[in-house]
């Protein structure tokens, strides 16, 4: 069968249009009151503009053509094996590569080390929200598997979260929070999402509307616990906070 990768871009283009045009006249406002930014700074950022825009209406257009259909037809044809507990590690080697190829995940890395002054290094947050996100997918897909409804783990899962913030530094539970929104950026949600909605599909029992969403909530769970935990093991480790850092430097 024909696909046409371009059927629907039209609509694609005037979203991304309304998603950035409140942005350029906030811009062109402070730019003309406050900020008065000289010309080739103004020109530069003209041509971040225009790349955002054809960088998301690509995309876009790319997970409508590609990446949801792809997803479903990988997720019914796992979740229809008779041996289909193999999605356990299929979703967390899935979770852990899409975090790990995840841009919004690399930028909050960045920000963070250069904040914390190299206290918390960029691979070893990759690392654990890698590590959380996997561990998450693949409980989501155990989820789908057995039928088990989803706050069974939601609710637990924030409850030890305020437990552990008693135990975590207040660096540390700042970070956890972003992590959260963070991780669950575009490769998750528009692939991993897709296979878990595919999957419920497949499964007798279960509905794709109850079961095959709430893996996102899982997801922004996850990144929160695991950053907890890491603040926790730099203080059992007796790592220095990062005021404590600064104060020596």
């Amino acid at each position: 069968m024909k696909i046409n990768i371009f059927e629907g871009f039209g609509h694609v283009l005037l979203e991304v249009t309304f998603a950035l045009l409140p942005l350029i006249i906030f811009f062109l406002i402070f730019q003309f009151f406050f900020l008065k930014l000289e010309k080739q700074k103004i020109i530069n950022i003209g041509k971040g503009f225009i790349l955002s825009f054809f960088g998301l209406a690509l995309f876009l257009q790319g997970v409508h053509v590609g990446f949801f259909p792809a997803g479903e037809l990988i997720g019914e044809t796992l979740g229809s094996l008779s041996y289909n507990w193999v999605l356990i590690p299929i979703g967390f080697v899935l979770g852990f590569v899409a975090t790990f190829a995840e841009p919004a995940v690399r930028i909050l890395n960045h920000e963070v080390e250069k904040v914390s002054g190299g206290y918390i290094s960029q691979k070893v947050m990759l690392y654990t929200l890698s590590i959380g996100v996997a561990v998450s997918i693949a409980v989501s897909m155990v989820r789908i598997l057995v039928g088990i409804p989803l706050w069974y783990f939601v609710i637990p899962g924030y409850l030890i979260v305020i437990i552990m913030m008693f135990f975590s530094s207040k660096t540390f539970t700042s970070i956890a929070f972003d992590s959260g929104g963070v991780a669950t950026g575009p490769m998750t949600v528009t692939f991993i999402l897709a296979i878990a909605v595919g999957v419920a599909s497949a499964i007798e029992g279960r509905d794709p509307l109850i079961d095959g969403f709430g893996m996102i909530a899982l997801v922004a769970l996850s990144p929160i616990l695991s950053v907890l935990i890491l603040g926790v093991l730099y203080e059992r480790k007796g790592g220095k906070s990062k005021d404590e850092v600064k104060s020596e430097a």
